[in-house]
């Protein structure tokens, strides 16, 4: 089809209604097959496409589910309060207040304000990460001859710049993030050890317990050793649900896990928002 009017751009632009790529967002996401748990309820489907990235704004309550296709997805995570961005994500706390440097079920997402952010609901992976953050421009540059976002290896970093300015954030605003579906354990010497990938079909399920802007870049870790770029498609459905409440089985598994969910749910009943 010819583009070279603007009559033929036009014609070519809206022959393209419809088209479905392996890689895009479906909207809206109900025309999304949906698991037997969210029927009914989707609010973002996509498939994520290797070096590429997403975000979205998810309300409080919201179940969010990624899945690793292929075995070679790496999800890296930001989360901020949607209102309150300066609350965000903080991989320190996350790690420290629950005496764990390891992400699965049942474990929490904190907030640099001793709050919760989301909460890990299901895990069939295993294969996380919370001490490496992702991959920087310099790294890529040096790895693999390129880290810019428009290039065949892009840095979670860059993305996530892209990302979050998309939502009225700046570089400065980009927190230490978190990754899924790409292991790495500490040796006794303190050393990391890479472990990768549980292999395709794994997922992970988060729970927004505040209204969240999320930020996902799918990239390689970046202690992936192999020479070449390699990041398969990620899977992103998230559905309405209800958020953690006191009786959840979570409120109680742990004292320091309960003393963020009970000042989580302080600060939004204090705003009437619980």
């Amino acid at each position: 089809m010819a583009t070279a009017t603007t009559y033929g751009a036009r014609a070519h632009a809206r022959a393209q209604e419809g088209a479905r790529t392996e890689a895009m967002p479906v909207v809206p996401a109900s025309a999304w097959p949906a698991p037997p748990c969210a029927a009914g309820h989707l609010v973002w489907a996509e498939t994520v496409a290797g070096g590429n990235y997403t975000h979205r704004v998810l309300a409080r309550g919201t179940e969010l589910r990624l899945t690793d296709l292929r075995g070679d997805a790496c999800a890296h995570l930001l989360l901020y309060v949607a209102d309150r961005p300066w609350e965000r994500l903080n991989v320190a706390d996350t790690v420290k207040v629950q005496w764990n440097a390891y992400l699965g079920e049942d474990r929490l997402l904190l907030s640099d304000q001793g709050r919760v952010l989301a909460s890990v609901v299901a895990d069939t992976s295993g294969r996380h990460d919370a001490l490496c953050g992702t991959s920087t421009l310099v790294r890529n540059t040096e790895r693999y001859g390129d880290g810019t976002p428009q290039s065949a290896s892009p840095a979670g970093r860059e993305l996530f710049k892209l990302a979050a300015a998309k939502n009225g954030l700046e570089p400065r605003d980009l927190p230490p993030s978190l990754s899924f579906f790409q292991g790495v354990e500490v040796r006794d010497d303190g050393t990391l050890d890479f472990t990768g990938s549980a292999g395709p079909g794994g997922s992970v399920t988060l729970r927004a317990e505040q209204d969240l802007t999320v930020l996902i870049a799918n990239v390689p870790h970046p202690a992936d050793p192999r020479t070449d770029y390699v990041s398969t498609p990620l899977e992103v459905l998230a559905w309405r649900a209800d958020a953690t409440r006191p009786g959840d089985p979570l409120w109680e598994a742990t004292p320091e896990g309960r003393r963020a969910l009970m000042n989580t749910a302080e600060f939004l009943a204090s705003r009437g928002l619980a």
